[in-house]
């Protein structure tokens, strides 16, 4: 993880008693899949005591909020993100992205129940669970998808052998690397039968039929920016909706 700023930024939040998961860059700096994100996105509840406790630590980063739209509750349980620049000196220029709904992910309370722990210079840093954190990656932005593809690759790698029943349907849903998932398939041939049917490139998978795989890659590639596109639109709607009023008013 990125030393300092963003230990600040997350020392703030946990100082405030703010429930709050990492995603995004950092959290991808965390599990190998980046090597520098300046930006730290984080998932919170959006009730009222936690986003008082929030605003507090907002207040003590010296934050402002830098784009519609503005910081209330009702944005945020819309599924609009809500972005801060930090200018408290030890944190200063750093953004601060928040949301509390996330496009093809539970409520907070599931993410929370499964998190990630780790620790970083004595803190404790909440994250969200790697299988979480591929999902609300899959956006309609192309540069997302190479980083899903690295977090992958850098799991199979780092995961000791023999893996967990788990661990493989992971491999087998998730995987994004061809050779990787024809080796997984190969290895686990009965896991990936069953999971074909939810995954239907497993079938070429387990023919070692690498040009279809990456055909089919591309293909559930852009069924998800689709969908997230149309997750956004109406959002992307509200949203100059907001920036007339302000502009209005």
């Amino acid at each position: 993880m990125t030393p300092s700023p963003i230990l600040k930024v997350l020392s703030s939040l946990r100082k405030n008693g703010v429930r709050y998961l990492l995603m995004g860059g950092q959290a991808c700096v965390v599990y190998g899949g980046a090597e520098f994100s300046r930006d730290t996105d984080i998932v919170v509840v959006a009730d009222h005591d936690n986003l008082r406790r929030l605003k507090a630590a907002v207040a003590e980063l010296q934050a402002e909020v830098i784009a519609i739209p503005p910081f209330e509750a009702n944005h945020l349980q819309a599924g609009l993100a809500v972005h801060f620049r930090c200018h408290v000196p030890e944190a200063a220029g750093i953004r601060l992205d928040v949301m509390s709904t996330l496009r093809g992910l539970p409520d907070f309370e599931i993410l929370w129940s499964r998190r990630t722990t780790i620790d970083v210079a004595g803190q404790p840093i909440e994250l969200l669970a790697l299988p979480d954190l591929v999902t609300a990656k899959k956006t309609q932005c192309e540069k997302d998808w190479p980083m899903i593809t690295r977090l992958l690759e850098a799991h199979w790698i780092q995961t000791p052998r023999p893996a967990s029943d788990a661990v493989i349907a992971f491999w087998l849903s998730e995987l994004r690397t061809p050779n990787l998932l024809i080796q997984a398939a190969a290895d686990s041939r009965d896991a990936a039968t069953r999971l074909s049917r939810q995954r239907p490139l497993l079938t070429a998978a387990l023919a070692r039929d690498e040009a279809e795989v990456r055909r089919m890659l591309r293909a559930e590639q852009e069924a998800e920016q689709a969908a997230d596109r149309a997750y956004w639109q109406p959002r992307k709607q509200q949203l100059e909706a907001l920036r007339l009023s302000r502009r209005n008013d």
